[in-house]
């Protein structure tokens, strides 16, 4: 499974940016798929995750830090992924990267990993 982010960029803030994860391999069917970002010399933090299928597939989970501000929703025929971020402060700053298909929580343990793109928020 290979995964692509896009979508990164430098806006103001209260801007908004829309990031994009389109996945490809042989038979794509995660159980979710999840972002995650990195700020500069801080650990990697849970951003949001959605279920891709089953009984609770649509089910969306977000980091308190962002929940109202940004809305991650999917595209089925197109294996992808997306997070729609509004009212951008300039603490959201960071390397953005796309996750796939969790061994257990949705808020971590991901098999597979995008490159990552870079959002910088000014102020």
């Amino acid at each position: 499974v290979e995964l692509v982010e896009s979508g990164g960029g430098l806006v103001q803030a209260g801007g908004s940016l829309r990031l994009s994860c389109a996945a490809s391999g042989r038979t794509f069917s995660p159980n979710a798929m999840a972002w995650f970002r990195q700020a500069l010399g801080k650990e990697r933090e849970f951003v949001a995750a959605l279920n891709w299928r089953g009984l609770s597939a649509g089910s969306t989970y977000y980091a308190d830090s962002v929940k109202g501000r940004f809305t991650i929703s999917r595209d089925n025929a197109k294996n992808t992924v997306y997070l729609q971020m509004n009212s951008l402060k300039p603490e959201d700053t960071a390397v953005y990267y796309c996750a796939a298909d969790s061994t257990g929580s949705v808020y971590r343990d991901y098999i597979y990993w995008g490159q990552g793109t870079q959002v910088t928020v000014s102020s």
